[in-house]
């Protein structure tokens, strides 16, 4: 579908709710409006993300499900694409402070979050996998919940709370931008990266030190979704009505094999 004719469809959708919603009624000023104004679309993505928006050192571009879909997304808008580097502890702030148009990085979308920014309709669905060295003291999932085993989050990750109050007996060590799990791990100064299952797939498939373990069940199924700001309805619509749309045309699902992730893929 071309951008022209999915703007219009966009617009007729906000036009619509709106009349049938006071609250949208009122609004008169929109992100989506402002950036097919500009041209330009500002997207917040965090740069380590591996299999969604990680920077390759050699070429310096964003590899990823999510720098493939924002790119479609800007197709869409007929913009030209800007990204803003961000982190999970990071980005809700700028969103808040206007820094970007929307997040596109795999962003669980957890209740806690929601009471500062909305999201989107999810786009992928994952749990949390337990990334180690192969010759490392873990080999079983029932291995890390033991006193000595220090375990990896990244900072503002919805990972990060949940081992926090998971784990009794592990050190849970959280790891701020520009160090990664992955580094970490790799010198030896944690036992577990605990990820999901975009970074456990790349991370095994890249490196030949990894292998991950998984619980007997699935632990913090977290849907991934697009975030913005809050408060403009218009603009969630049009991101919602993105979502639905590259589910129907197989965009989504094309990207989602094309980085591994075709077993996540949102219903």
């Amino acid at each position: 579908m071309g951008g022209k004719i999915f703007g219009a469809l966009a617009l007729a959708a906000a036009v619509g709710l709106g009349s049938a919603d006071p609250a949208m009624a009122q609004q008169t000023q929109s992100r989506l409006f402002e950036i097919t104004k500009s041209h330009k679309l500002r997207v917040c993505q965090f740069p380590l993300y591996y299999s969604i928006s990680f920077r390759n050192p050699k070429t310096g571009e964003l590899e990823g499900i999510d720098a493939d879909l924002s790119k479609e997304l800007a197709k869409e808008l007929d913009a030209k694409l800007e990204v803003v580097e961000t982190s999970f502890g990071s980005f809700i702030a700028d969103l808040q402070a206007n820094k970007c148009d929307i997040g596109m990085f795999g962003v669980g979308a957890t209740l806690k979050r929601a009471q500062a920014v909305e999201f989107s309709k999810p786009y992928l669905i994952t749990n949390i996998y337990a990334v180690v060295r192969k010759d490392g003291r873990i080999k079983t999932w029932e291995d890390i919940d033991k006193k000595g085993i220090k375990v990896a989050v990244s900072l503002g990750s919805y990972i990060e709370p949940f081992m926090k109050d998971y784990l009794k007996n592990a050190d849970v060590i959280s790891i701020a931008p520009p160090n990664t799990r992955e580094a970490e791990l790799v010198a030896g100064r944690v036992d577990v990266d605990m990820t999901d299952f975009p970074t456990a797939v790349k991370v095994t498939d890249e490196f030949d030190w990894a292998t991950y373990v998984t619980p007997k069940e699935k632990l913090a199924v977290t849907p991934y979704a697009y975030v913005v700001a809050p408060g403009d309805q218009i603009w969630l619509n049009y991101i919602n009505l993105f979502v639905d749309t590259i589910k129907m045309d197989g965009r989504l699902m094309k990207y989602a094999k094309k980085n591994k992730l075709g077993p996540i893929v949102a219903p």
